[in-house]
């Protein structure tokens, strides 16, 4: 039987519980009592740090969250994105997406030294952020889901394979589509984990151009953001990707999208007469279908490419392999 995992989640948030047995795409070497016997208090003290965190600053919250997709994304999950750079290794902190952009590694060091003090050489730094990236949404009002566990953490990292697999925020529908598609994850999978944008901000250089040049943006809304984003310097300024409920996480993204005020050109090309267009329509008027999708997705994801059984290493920093 599954935990349950709605005790110490709130009354507010949906508790979405996604089984394993029912094709959820994670690897079948995970599974979600992995740490049951080896280290029974670990899921309370992600959870305790990452409420301190939220409680702290909401937008860490969306830190955390855009971290696990950018750990996944590049040869899957298995804290690479954590690791720092060395005289001979260009790791992904660095990369064009990352750099001066990913935050949060403070959290999960502050993670990974409470459970290394409970449990030593045990967790690995991906499954801390895996359960943290869960905790994160659930903790702004999101859903909860069981996460399979098990997966060991990379010995290295690569700039370039960073710069290759990151969707950028100019991508069209169609390399959007491909991208996910070449990670095994579907249309429907794409267009639920997007909703991740819900939360977070975007810096100036990141949607500039929509704003500016694009056809498909609502003048009003545009007019509004060309305010904070200026059309030369100001790259740095911070924009809420959803301005309606910028620490939310709800479904107001999708409907901000239907009214033409997505943020990034990638956003709105969810909801451009392409075929998104009707799961954008669904999300923004079932908060129950959203949850249910982003769980499932949330899932599949963090089943890429994971590091198991002898592979990798169980990092005692997550900045450095061992």
């Amino acid at each position: 039987m599954m935990p349950d995992f709605s005790a110490g989640y709130g009354l507010l948030a949906v508790v979405v519980i996604v089984s394993l047995l029912a094709g959820s795409g994670a690897d079948a070497q995970l599974w979600p009592e992995f740490y049951a016997t080896s280290c029974p208090k670990l899921q309370g003290v992600v959870r305790s740090v990452m409420a301190q965190a939220v409680r702290r600053d909401p937008r860490m919250g969306a830190s955390i969250l855009r971290l696990f997709f950018h750990d996944c994304f590049v040869n899957g999950c298995d804290a690479s994105v954590l690791l720092d750079d060395t005289p001979t290794m260009a790791g992904e902190k660095n990369s064009g997406g990352n750099a001066n952009s990913l935050l949060g590694y403070e959290v999960i060091d502050a993670i990974k030294a409470r459970v290394e003090a409970t449990c030593r050489s045990t967790v690995s730094c991906a499954d801390i952020l895996a359960l943290a990236a869960r905790d994160a949404v659930n903790l702004l009002g999101g859903p909860a889901w069981t996460v399979p566990l098990g997966r060991r953490d990379a010995r290295w990292a690569s700039m370039a394979a960073a710069n290759a697999n990151l969707p950028p925020a100019s991508a069209g529908i169609d390399d959007l589509v491909a991208r996910f598609a070449a990670k095994g994850l579907s249309l429907r999978d794409l267009t639920a984990l997007s909703g991740a944008h819900t939360v977070g901000a975007a810096k100036c250089s990141k949607f500039r151009r929509h704003v500016y040049n694009d056809s498909n943006v609502d003048p009003a809304f545009a007019m509004f953001r060309r305010r904070i984003c200026p059309a030369a310097g100001g790259d740095a300024r911070l924009a809420p990707l959803d301005s309606t409920s910028p620490n939310r996480f709800d479904v107001s993204y999708y409907r901000d999208l239907m009214a033409r005020r997505g943020l990034l050109h990638s956003d709105q090309e969810l909801f451009n007469n392409g075929p998104a267009d009707e799961l954008v329509r669904l999300y923004g008027a079932n908060g129950n279908a959203f949850d249910r999708d982003f769980a499932a997705a949330m899932v599949k994801m963090g089943g890429i490419s994971p590091l198991t059984g002898g592979a990798g290493e169980i990092r005692i920093n997550c900045r450095k392999s061992n």
